[in-house]
C-alpha cells in the first residue's frame, strides 16, 4: 500500500497543483495527513496511477473492459455490501454497529434477505476439531450431486444455502446446532471465553464486496453451478497468501518480531522493499474499520502492541484484520491456522448471498482476453 507526495503524484499525473486538489475534494483520489509533517499530505498511490493511466478521449471497448476489471474498479452492481468512507455496509447497515450485538447466522439472514430466521438442523458432529480439509471434501461430494442453481425460487435457493452453510459449520465448527456457530467454534476449541470476539469477528467478516473469493464464487453462480460448487470455488481462493492465507504473513512477522523486536522486524521488512504484512488496505486509507472495531474487544498481547505503535508509528498505517484475527487467535492460544477458519465460516455467508444475487440477473460473467503472444500463423 503507497502514499505518495505531492510531487511524486504530479510527476505522474502530468498536472497542475490545483487538478491534483480537484481530484481529492472530488473523491477521485483518496489523500491523508503526512505523519511526518501534517501541515501537508499524501496522496493513495493506487488511485493516482490509475487516474494517470487513463487518456483522453474515447477509448476502445476492450481498454475500458481491461482497466474494469483490476484491483479496486468497480466490476458488478451489487445491493449486499459496499466500503464507503472508511465504513463497511450490509445493505445499508453498519457492519461495525452489527458486530456489537449480532451473530453470523443473523447476518446471513440479512444478507440473504430471509423472512424467517436461519434454520441450521443435522446431526451433531462428532469430530475432535475444525478442519478446513473436511469442508473441502464434504462441498466437493455435494457439488456434482446438488441442483444446478439457475431457474429456482429464491426460497428454494435460500433453504439450500442453509444446508451448505450447515455443511461447512459441520466441518469447521463441529457441535450442537442450538449453539450459535462463534460458541460451536469456541467449544470446539476449548475456549468458551472467546466466543464473543469469534462473533464480533464473523460478522465483520460475512462479507467484503466484490474481494477475490468472492468474484470467483460470482463467476461459479453465473455458470448455473449448484451453491455447494460456488462456496468450493471461493474456500478455494480463500486459502491464497494475498487472501484468507494472509495469517501466514502475520505469523512470521510476529515471530521475526519476538526474536529481534518490534521495531528491529519493522525495520528489517521495510529495509529488504518488503511491505508489512497485515498492515493497511487500499479501501481504507484511514485504517481498516473491521480491524478498529474489533482490537478494543482483545486484551493484546504485548509482542501485538509493540508491532502496532512500530508499525503505525514507522509506516504510517494501521494493522488490519488480518493482524487482529492473528491477534485474537494468539490471546486465546487458538490453532495457528484458526483466522482462515473464522474467515471461512464467515465468509462463507457472504459467497452465497453473491451466489444468489448472481444467479437472480441470469448472467453470465465471461470477460475477454487481450491476446499478446506470439503472431498468429496465416
Amino acid at each position: 500500500m503507497t502514499w505518495l507526495t505531492a510531487e511524486q503524484a504530479l510527476i505522474l499525473l502530468g498536472t497542475k497543483s490545483q487538478t491534483l486538489y480537484a481530484n481529492v475534494s472530488r473523491g477521485r483520489i483518496r489523500a491523508k495527513p503526512d505523519p511526518s509533517d501534517t501541515r501537508r499530505s499524501l496522496y493513495f498511490g493506487e488511485d493516482v496511477n490509475k487516474l494517470a493511466a487513463r487518456h483522453p478521449g474515447r477509448r476502445k471497448s476492450e481498454a475500458v473492459a481491461e482497466e474494469a476489471i483490476r484491483w479496486g474498479d468497480p466490476v458488478l452492481s451489487s445491493a449486499l455490501s459496499t466500503v464507503t468512507d472508511g465504513r463497511l455496509f450490509y445493505r445499508g447497515r453498519d457492519a461495525a454497529r452489527l458486530s456489537e450485538a449480532s451473530t453470523l447466522e443473523d447476518v446471513a439472514c440479512l444478507l440473504w434477505d430471509m423472512k424467517r430466521p436461519l434454520r441450521l438442523n443435522g446431526k451433531v458432529s462428532q469430530m475432535a476439531e475444525p478442519r478446513l480439509a473436511t469442508a473441502f471434501a464434504a462441498l466437493a461430494h455435494r457439488a456434482p450431486n446438488d441442483l444446478p442453481s439457475l431457474g429456482r425460487s429464491a426460497v428454494a435457493l435460500q433453504a439450500e444455502a442453509e444446508d451448505v452453510l450447515m455443511t461447512v459449520a459441520d466441518a469447521l465448527a463441529p457441535g450442537a446446532h442450538d449453539m450459535t456457530l462463534d460458541q460451536r467454534l469456541a467449544e470446539n476449541w476449548k475456549r468458551p471465553e472467546a466466543a464473543d470476539p469469534i462473533r464480533r469477528a464473523m460478522v465483520l467478516l460475512a462479507d467484503h464486496e466484490l474481494n477475490a473469493s468472492t468474484f470467483a464464487a460470482r463467476i461459479t453462480a453465473s455458470a448455473g453451478a449448484t451453491l455447494s460448487a460456488v462456496v468450493l470455488s471461493g474456500l478455494s481462493t480463500l486459502t491464497g497468501p494475498l487472501h484468507g492465507g494472509a495469517w501466514r504473513g502475520v505469523s512470521g512477522l510476529v515471530d521475526t518480531a519476538t526474536a529481534m523486536g518490534a521495531r528491529e522486524a519493522v525495520q528489517s521488512y521495510l529495509a529488504q522493499g518488503q511491505s508489512l504484512p497485515a498492515f493497511g488496505h487500499p479501501l481504507y486509507p484511514d485504517g481498516d474499520v473491521r480491524a478498529q472495531a474489533l482490537l478494543p474487544h482483545i486484551p493484546l498481547p504485548p509482542i501485538f502492541a509493540e508491532l502496532q505503535a512500530a508499525g503505525e508509528e514507522m509506516v504510517g498505517e494501521r494493522g488490519n484484520i488480518d493482524f487482529a484475527l492473528s491477534a485474537l487467535a494468539d490471546v486465546f492460544d487458538l490453532p495457528r491456522d484458526a483466522p482462515l477458519t473464522i474467515f471461512a465460516l464467515a465468509r462463507t455467508v457472504g459467497w452465497l448471498a453473491h451466489a444468489m444475487e448472481q444467479v437472480t440477473s441470469g448472467r453470465l460473467i465471461r470477460p475477454r482476453a487481450r491476446y499478446v503472444g506470439p503472431s498468429l500463423e496465416v
